[in-house]
C-alpha cells in the first residue's frame, strides 16, 4: 500500500506491470486530512468563530504545507517517478510532495484506521497552527485571546454580559471579560457575541 502511494503516473508510464498509481489514495488522503484538520481545530480552540477556523484550516492543509510534512518524512527521495519527472527535479516539486503526503495519508486511513492517521497528524498539525497563528490576521480577538490566555496563564478567558439597555429593536448588551482574577475588559455592541469581541479587542490591548 505504502509503495502504491509513493507511485507516481510517470512511473506507470515506464513501468507498464505496475497496476496502479497513488492518484486514488491522494484522492482519499485528501479528503480525510480535511476532516481531521477541522475535527482538531474545532476541539483545539473551542472559542475560534467559523471564520477563524476555516482559514486557519485552509493554512493547515494548503499545498506548501502538505509538502513540507512530506519533506519531513523525506518522502521525495522514496518517490518512484518516470526518468522525465525525475530529470526536472520532480522529487522537491511542491506539488509531487504534497500529492504523495495526501496518498500516504490515505494508505495509512485504509491500513490502520482514522485513530492512527489522527495520532500521527496531531504533532504537526500543532506546529504548523502556532507557527500560522502568529499572523494574528487569521484570527478574531476573541480567539486571539484565548491563545494567549491559554498559552501564558493557562486558563480560558471567561465571558459574562453584565447588563442590557435600550429598545427591543435596538438592544445593546454589555459583556465582561475575564482572564484569571486580574485581568478585565468590557465590550458593547447590538449582540452578545459582538459585545464580547468588543470586550476582547480591548483587553487585548492592555496586555499588549
Amino acid at each position: 500500500m505504502l509503495q502504491r502511494a509513493l507511485t507516481h503516473r510517470s512511473y506507470i508510464n515506464e513501468h507498464p506491470e505496475t497496476i496502479e498509481d497513488n492518484e486514488r489514495l491522494e484522492f482519499l488522503g485528501d479528503a480525510a486530512l480535511d476532516f481531521i484538520a477541522a475535527a482538531w481545530l474545532y476541539n483545539r480552540y473551542p472559542e475560534m468563530d467559523e471564520g477563524g477556523l476555516t482559514r486557519l484550516r485552509s493554512s493547515l492543509v494548503r499545498t506548501e504545507q502538505l509538502a513540507d510534512f512530506a519533506r519531513e518524512l523525506d518522502l521525495g527521495q522514496e518517490l518512484r517517478l518516470g526518468r522525465g519527472e525525475q530529470a526536472s527535479g520532480g522529487r522537491d516539486r511542491e506539488a509531487l510532495l504534497c500529492d504523495a503526503f495526501e496518498a500516504v495519508i490515505g494508505a495509512m486511513y485504509l491500513d490502520v484506521g482514522l485513530e492512527e492517521v489522527f495520532r500521527f497528524l496531531e504533532p504537526r498539525l500543532l506546529k504548523a497552527a502556532n507557527t500560522a497563528l502568529e499572523d494574528e490576521s487569521l484570527l478574531d480577538p476573541r480567539s486571539q485571546l484565548q491563545i494567549w490566555a491559554q498559552a501564558e496563564i493557562g486558563v480560558t478567558p471567561q465571558y459574562e454580559t453584565v447588563d442590557s439597555f435600550g429598545p427591543d429593536h435596538q438592544r445593546e448588551f454589555l459583556v465582561e471579560v475575564k482572564v484569571g482574577q486580574e485581568l478585565r475588559g468590557q465590550g458593547q455592541g447590538r449582540s452578545k457575541q459582538e459585545a464580547a469581541q468588543e470586550a476582547a479587542k480591548n483587553l487585548l490591548s492592555k496586555i499588549r
